[in-house]
């Protein structure tokens, strides 16, 4: 008995961890149209979603939280092969935000400025269960709906030096999202590890 209680937090991580990784990866139905749509920058082919998104009408406005100083619409547009001008009063790009506590204090903010009641979340679908935490916490009354992106290098043939940074990263990000739960988001908030 008190080896099977020695154990359970050794048995405890890795089944909440294939849990993790089971959920994150579950495909999710199509969103209906929202007042909004956020896009939390920090991988491949999140801007590019969003933005595909708002184009095809599936949101009033969009904000693309986390931003890098210099870049704008129109480079993140042409990425996406969008025309930016068409979007121009519609997109938001955030510059605050530095971590995934910083990006819902921001989208929190826009949604007020805007009064948006329903949001399209769009991560990469590691990070969408920490992301949507995160974001439901700071606004409780908004109707969140995901829209997980899978990375091109997450369907592609890794080698074993990418596999391996592969599962660290997804180990990682489930020990972010754990932390999350426990009530301590914001400390982390000041420390970004790999893909936050």
């Amino acid at each position: 008995m008190i080896l099977a209680v020695a154990l359970l937090p050794w048995l405890a991580w890795p089944a909440g961890f294939a849990m993790f990784l089971v959920l994150a990866g579950c495909p999710v139905p199509p969103p209906p149209v929202t007042d909004g749509i956020v896009a939390l920058t920090g991988g491949g082919e999140r801007i590019e979603a969003a933005l595909r998104l708002i184009e095809s009408g599936r949101g009033g406005r969009l904000l693309i939280t986390g931003i890098g100083g210099g870049t704008d619409l129109a480079t993140l547009a042409r990425r996406a092969d969008i025309d930016a001008a068409r979007l121009t009063d519609r997109v938001s790009l955030g510059r605050a935000a530095t971590s995934t506590h910083g990006n819902a204090l921001e989208t929190e903010a826009w949604v007020r400025e805007h009064d948006v009641g329903s949001l399209i979340v769009v991560t990469a679908w590691y990070h969408m269960p920490r992301a949507a935490l995160e974001l439901q916490r700071a606004m409780p009354n908004v109707a969140l709906y995901r829209w997980p992106v899978w990375p091109p290098a997450a369907t592609s043939a890794a080698t074993g030096t990418a596999r391996i940074a592969a599962a660290r990263r997804l180990a990682l990000e489930y020990c972010k999202y754990l932390a999350v739960r426990a009530g301590i988001g914001e400390w982390l908030s000041g420390w970004r590890g790999p893909s936050s």
